[in-house]
């Protein structure tokens, strides 16, 4: 794990949000990958469930980010209900960018567009610390599940399910 200065494009749009809420300095960055819960979870040395996942749905034609914990998997029915809508899918990688500027295997939950819904699984509510993506595959930030809510403006809802 290092600390490097902060890279450019994502990673940078990520670092100023989280400036501006003194938590600069939380934000880690690893030689090796973490674009998976397992890898960031290895890498951080934390728990599975304490990775936040990023996971970008699209229900009824409107994309909708679920915010997951690493040892769960979004439920689509339960994201389609929170969200209003009839069906929700995965999203594809065209249209993950195209609705929160991020990568797949990177995308934060912070610096979205303001008309991006953001749900939070209320599974998360069991730790106290928890690690999102920082805007690229190999940095996360360490931040407390109460800032998380807070910075992301995320409504919490059961949208997770246990992974099987």
């Amino acid at each position: 794990m290092t600390r490097p200065a902060s890279p450019g494009g994502s990673a940078a749009r990520v670092r100023a949000v989280l400036s501006a809420h003194g938590l600069e300095d939380d934000v880690v960055y690893f030689e090796q990958s973490t674009r998976t819960a397992q890898m960031a979870a290895d890498a951080m040395g934390c728990e599975l469930g304490q990775i936040v996942k990023s996971l970008v749905f699209v229900v009824d034609d409107r994309p909708i980010l679920a915010l997951v914990a690493g040892d769960r998997r979004g439920d689509a029915r339960a994201i389609a209900r929170e969200a209003g809508g009839a069906g929700a899918r995965l999203a594809d990688a065209e249209t993950v960018r195209a609705a929160t500027g991020y990568a797949i295997g990177g995308v934060s939950p912070f610096d979205l567009p303001d008309d991006l819904p953001v749900l939070v699984d209320d599974s998360l509510t069991r730790y106290g610390v928890v690690y999102p993506a920082a805007g690229t595959p190999a940095s996360m930030v360490r931040m407390t599940f109460e800032r998380l809510l807070e910075i992301t403006r995320g409504r919490l809802a059961p949208v997770g399910q246990a992974a099987e």
